[in-house]
């Protein structure tokens, strides 16, 4: 008598965590708080261009050499870089999926419009492509020089001056630094919400904090090319 054999096998539950809407949400709150952390790191070390270019060049330079003598040189810098990489592919893929999701489950006429949503939550999808288009350029502008002609290896001081006294240098990245504030004032909220951390009595503060995140991280990022064009910075 032949036994019997089972041929289905149930899905791992990374995969079912991935193909959940839940899932897809709580992948995209957690991916997006790793990358608003990178993003206050980053602004701190950006302002250190008004101290001038010992302070700034300096912190270029500890960014290479953090983790030695453990970590060899620019090995933590990687390790961060794969991970913020891996934190944007994640958070582009599971908002793309969800975008479809949401769009599947609409019914092809509403008998009544719904709501006008806050303007925030309407440009978030256009606001992730600016980002994403701006992270390319400003790789290939700062860290590679790729598309900056004035690019010098080893000079980060000289070389923000440099592109910043260009207007479409200016307008690139104030137009990507305002996308990022609305992205983070309703992204922070909104993955507050999914990983359980709002209710009726947080929502307050939340939304609040989430307002307050995204007005510093637009002003300090701002500040630095203003105070290029204006002289302030030279």
């Amino acid at each position: 008598m032949a036994l019997a054999t089972r041929t289905d096998r149930r899905p791992s539950m990374t995969r079912t965590l991935w193909d959940s809407t839940v899932g897809k949400k709580t992948i995209m709150a957690v991916s997006g708080l790793i990358m608003l952390g990178y993003l206050v790191a980053h602004m701190v070390g950006n302002l250190k261009i008004f101290f001038g270019p010992g302070e700034f060049d300096g912190y270029a330079h500890w960014l290479r050499t953090m983790g030695e003598p453990i970590l060899h040189y620019e090995w933590a810098l990687w390790i961060v870089r794969v991970g913020l990489v891996a934190a944007v592919v994640l958070h582009g893929i599971s908002a793309y999926q969800l975008s479809r999701r949401d769009i599947r489950a609409r019914p092809a006429k509403y008998v009544h419009k719904r709501a006008r949503a806050s303007y925030a939550t309407r440009t978030m999808r256009w606001g992730g492509i600016i980002l994403a288009l701006f992270i390319v350029w400003h790789i290939l502008d700062l860290t590679t020089g790729t598309v900056h002609t004035g690019f010098q290896a080893g000079h980060p001081y000289r070389n923000v001056i440099d592109t910043f006294s260009t207007w479409y240098g200016n307008v690139i990245y104030i137009v990507a630094v305002l996308a990022m504030g609305l992205h983070v004032q309703h992204g922070f909220w909104s993955a507050a919400q999914t990983l359980g951390v709002g209710n009726a009595t947080r929502d307050r503060v939340l939304k609040t904090l989430a307002n307050v995140l995204a007005a510093v991280l637009t002003l300090g990022f701002i500040s630095v090319p203003v105070a290029v064009m204006t002289g302030v910075v030279s």
